[in-house]
């Protein structure tokens, strides 16, 4: 499990046709969000019977409560949301995440670009959650969570207190997608060593992928000096995405 931190940083592997390939974002925070509010034992069941991944990854990984089957470990995970901070978060993200269409459509398209470049990139299946403000995109084992408290908007009260004007520009519903797209595609081609320094190196990979983003995205979503320094390779380097995302750039 691939747990990435947002502002540091059963559809599937077969390929069938398009229709089959869409994109359909489970509301796994729906049932969540159902039991941190009124400490429904039904929502609890649903929580564990139809998403035990995702169960687990909210309470071991990103929450770090304990793990999943510890004695008393529901009521922790409850009594953790009761903070009234926490509780206002909720309610702000069924507010604003009451549609979703936007993001399946979106999405889909995307990774129908994303194939089109390399046709061995599989689908995962796509969920939202509520989490505590930490991370925003969780990547493993083919599933991608979707952290919606940490896409409320610029302006979002909580975050003006605790991000700076860069983080909180990223931390919006127009991010989503792109954030999917980047760790997905990082945890597809990790961080290699290379005889470089590790910063430029880590810096330099990051580029790759962003610009990867700004291609299946149609626009440019991240527009920095290495970025730039990427589009000037592939223009001069007739080589394909992924064999750009396996090799250096100098």
């Amino acid at each position: 499990m691939m747990v990435c931190i947002g502002c540091q940083w059963q559809l599937n592997a077969k390929h069938a046709d398009a229709d089959e390939q869409r994109v359909s974002i489970h509301r796994y925070d729906r049932i969540e969000s159902l039991f941190l509010t009124t400490g429904d034992r039904s929502a609890l069941q649903q929580m564990n019977t139809y998403y035990p991944r995702q169960t687990r990854t909210l309470i071991e990984d990103v929450l770090q409560l304990g793990q999943v089957n510890d004695p008393g470990i529901n009521g922790k995970f409850h009594s953790f949301f009761q903070d009234t901070t926490l509780q206002s978060m909720i309610v702000e993200v069924q507010r604003q995440y009451k549609d979703i269409d936007d993001l399946n459509d979106e999405l889909t398209k995307a990774f129908q670009h994303l194939r089109d470049m390399m046709p061995s990139v599989d689908i995962p299946e796509v969920y939202t959650q509520i989490g505590s403000f930490d991370q925003s995109i969780i990547v493993g084992s083919n599933l991608l969570g979707i952290s919606l408290d940490k896409y409320l908007g610029a302006d979002y009260p909580f975050y003006k207190e605790h991000y700076t004007d860069v983080q909180r520009s990223m931390m919006t519903r127009a991010m989503i997608v792109p954030d999917c797209l980047s760790f997905y595609i990082l945890s597809l081609f990790p961080f290699q060593q290379e005889p470089m320094p590790k910063d430029e190196q880590r810096l330099m990979h990051m580029g790759k992928i962003q610009w990867v983003v700004n291609q299946v995205m149609q626009r440019d979503v991240f527009n920095n000096e290495t970025v730039s320094a990427v589009a000037r390779y592939m223009e001069k380097s007739p080589i394909s995405v992924e064999q750009l995302l396996r090799q250096s750039v100098r």
